[in-house]
């Protein structure tokens, strides 16, 4: 029976607040040992400030944690390290110049004599990979072994603390499928010997094979704790979206889709494109006029397809062909040669500039295409930029105000003018309206219809359904790193979008 026994962990009504956001409120987690607990939720739920409360680095508002019944507040990393609680990052965050058995024990080696006792170090670290099942020259460096293999060193090293508890955060996100079997036979074994082991993934085929429990989060507040067995994956997607989805309703797809449209050769076509630990080999094509939408939930792979697709991220198989002629996107600066523009998922980090003027910003892609020797002049640019502001209707003082300081709305604006003042022939954007009020969500999604209108073939990811359904004339729809469908005409709606996401391999 559950109630017969205890759990190892349990942290109760926990909140944290930062400037103008409230990060957690009075949110209750437990895990029990010899399970594996999935911690399930969106952008922005809470996952990551609920790890970081429980592993010391952020102080707590509110709430209480206890660990083998006892309370604990960890103050740091290290300090929540040492009473038991251990975590693997997605980023495998160890030294590569260092061999093996050294980043293992790094800070904790064998002494003697103040000299490092190097035949027991490597015989430990060996021990310790053994009962992993991993059988490598530990003497190595770290960097000569895959990422997956690099995870492992990562769990052995957490477990040498004698771990009650470990987090493993995103362990998959660059592993292929043989990679994630070996790693999840690992988790299984540490499971069956006791051991609790929070699990946080975006896969939900992943969570639902390799999970004993979820606990799904959304806007920093607790949803439920649920037995996988006991929440079907469409259930499991409205509670962490917020939303019940019926299936029998639904607005319908872009209705300007036009027969010309339907019947067009495709003017953008990816074939059999892949990278390991990205994307499975995927087919999409684009036609000129069309809007065709990228759907699924967060970790599926939307933005992976964005940067293959525009050379951000080089693949490892496939072709791309625009216009019936083969491209070789080796960078960025090859794709916008050949007509093709990006507006990123994250504009601050990967787009914008706010340190440069609006005028910058805007004719940055432009000036990259022209090359060093053929700069614009400042008239020139001027000109440019006066057009994009008026066209788009962006707020500003003037194109020489820094783009930092406009509303987040206006700096989307900026980065679609960018990319608009290159002409391009095939437009990807990737979550455009994120972060924005609802006005100028309106007006960028109707200049999207509007370009595509004007013949403009355009890839757009949202992971708002409603301005996918509003938008788009086809929808490719991708779970867990793979394209898994493909809908149009009456089949572009919330519900079967939905649906299609989580139908897989109930």
């Amino acid at each position: 029976m559950e109630t017969e026994r205890l759990p190892i962990l349990e942290m109760k009504g926990i909140s944290i607040q930062f400037p103008g956001v409230k990060a957690l409120s009075k949110v209750d987690f437990r895990m029990f040992p010899g399970e594996v607990h999935a911690l399930m939720g969106q952008n922005g739920a809470g996952k990551s400030t609920l790890i970081k409360a429980l592993t010391g680095v952020h102080k707590l508002d509110a709430g209480a944690i206890e660990l083998s019944q006892r309370a604990i507040a960890p103050a740091s990393p290290l300090d929540a390290q040492n009473l038991g609680i251990s975590t693997v990052y997605q980023e495998v965050n160890l030294c590569p110049n260092l061999s093996v058995a050294e980043n293992i024990f790094i800070g904790r080696e064998p002494m003697k004599f103040g000299r490092i006792l190097w035949q027991e170090l490597n015989a430990s670290a060996s021990a310790k990979l053994e009962k992993l099942n991993i059988r490598i020259d530990v003497t190595q460096p770290l960097s000569v072994y895959s990422v997956a293999v690099q995870q492992m060193v990562a769990i052995a090293r957490a477990l040498d603390v004698q771990a009650k508890v470990l987090i493993l955060d995103e362990p998959t996100s660059s592993l292929d499928e043989g990679e994630v079997a070996l790693l999840f036979q690992v988790i299984r074994g540490l499971r069956d010997e006791g051991l609790a082991i929070l699990f946080v993934t975006h896969f939900l085929d992943q969570a639902y094979q390799l999970s004993d429990r979820f606990t799904v989060l959304r806007n920093g507040e607790l949803v439920g704790e649920f037995k996988p067995a006991e929440l079907p994956r469409l259930k499991l997607i409205e509670k962490m979206i917020g939303k019940e989805v019926d299936l029998n309703t639904g607005h319908k797809g872009n209705a300007a889709t036009t027969l010309a449209v339907q019947a067009a050769p495709a003017f953008f076509e990816a074939i059999q494109v892949s990278r390991k630990g990205a994307m499975l080999p995927f087919d999409l094509q684009v036609r000129k006029g069309e809007i065709l939408g990228l759907a699924g939930l967060l970790g599926s792979g939307r933005t992976e397809t964005a940067r293959l697709l525009f050379g951000a991220d080089r693949t490892d198989h496939g072709t791309l062909r625009i216009g019936g002629s083969k491209l070789n996107l080796s960078s960025p600066r090859n794709a916008i040669r050949h007509g093709i523009g990006f507006c990123p998922e994250d504009r601050k980090t990967d787009g914008l500039i706010g340190e440069l003027s609006v005028r910058e910003n805007i004719i940055l892609a432009l000036q990259a295409n022209r090359g060093v020797f053929r700069r614009l002049s400042t008239r020139k640019q001027g000109e440019i930029a006066d057009r994009y502001i008026k066209m788009l209707e962006i707020k500003t003082s003037g194109p020489d105000q820094l783009a930092g300081k406009l509303s987040g709305g206006n700096q989307q604006k900026v980065i679609l003018a960018r990319w608009l003042a290159t002409d391009p022939k095939f437009l990807i954007l990737d979550e455009p309206t994120r972060g924005i009020d609802v006005g100028a969500k309106s007006e960028i999604m109707d200049l999207v219809l509007t370009l595509a209108k004007e013949g403009m073939a355009i890839l757009f990811i949202s992971s708002e359904l409603e301005e996918i359904v509003r938008c788009c004339n086809r929808v490719a729809v991708l779970r867990d790193r793979a394209k898994i469908a493909e809908l149009d005409g009456a089949d572009v709606d919330e519900g079967t979008i939905l649906q299609t996401i989580a139908r897989g391999s109930e």
